[in-house]
């Protein structure tokens, strides 16, 4: 396994340790909490001498992000590299089903997985729980439909970084929950701990399903999908906080 330049990918670099943490849990555990048999991040002397010091060895989870991404026999013949990100990524947001550009920024197209999400959780909520959203997230719509809070959720994230940390953040919580058992370990503030609460439910519902779609695809993509999400969230917080 070897790290290939990923402009994509090197802000991992400026990522702290501790919000590192899940997304390395998420490379080197499966869902049963058991080591993946696939991943080689932990071989590492570097992992070794320095974890849970992940910053340390940043470069390290960057590649294994880029060869669970990439068919091994490939990778291989590539001197143990793997794909760029945005390969990885586009990857995961055709298998869910996602509309994208694949001329556009990454930041872009995450985003672009992350309101799926978002979208198909809020299909079945009820008018007064779309209303909740709205007022707690500070929307600008008077329509509690799903396709209303979606397009007033999708015109917040043009305009501010904290909307597109919100929508990151809600779904990689989410996501690790789901995924770990347990979510995020981030102090928040309020506004976020109620997005939190919010959307747990629902989200929750709609990754049951889609944990059984990403079981059914195969095992890569069991890495992979959730990956990109705690990538996106990760770019999302750093982008926000600077």
């Amino acid at each position: 396994m070897a790290y290939r330049n990923d402009s994509d990918l090197s802000f991992l670099k400026n990522v702290s340790s501790s919000d590192l943490d899940v997304l390395v849990e998420v490379l080197i555990k499966d869902k049963d909490g058991d080591a993946r048999l696939t991943e080689e991040l932990t071989t590492h002397d570097k992992y070794k001498s320095h974890s849970p010091n992940h910053n340390q060895y940043w470069d390290l989870i960057a590649a294994e992000i880029q060869c669970f991404g990439g068919n091994s026999f490939a990778t291989m013949l590539r001197g143990g590299e793997g794909v760029v990100y945005k390969e990885v990524l586009t990857d995961a947001c055709d298998k869910m089903k996602v509309n994208y550009n694949k001329n556009a920024s990454v930041e872009t197209i995450e985003m672009n997985l992350l309101m799926k999400i978002l979208t198909d959780s809020m299909e079945n909520m009820k008018p007064e729980e779309l209303k909740q959203i709205v007022e707690d997230l500070g929307l600008n719509t008077t329509n509690y439909s799903a396709q209303a809070v979606t397009a007033a959720l999708q015109g917040a994230i043009k305009f501010s970084g904290f909307a597109a940390y919100q929508v990151a953040l809600i779904v990689a919580n989410a996501v690790a929950k789901a995924l770990l058992g347990h979510g995020l370990k981030l102090a928040t503030n309020a506004a976020l701990t109620r997005s939190m609460a919010i959307f747990a439910g629902p989200i929750g519902w709609a990754l049951t399903g889609l944990w059984a779609l990403i079981d059914i695809a195969g095992p890569a993509y069991r890495v992979t999908i959730p990956v990109v999400i705690q990538v996106a969230f990760l770019r999302a917080k750093l982008k926000y906080e600077n």
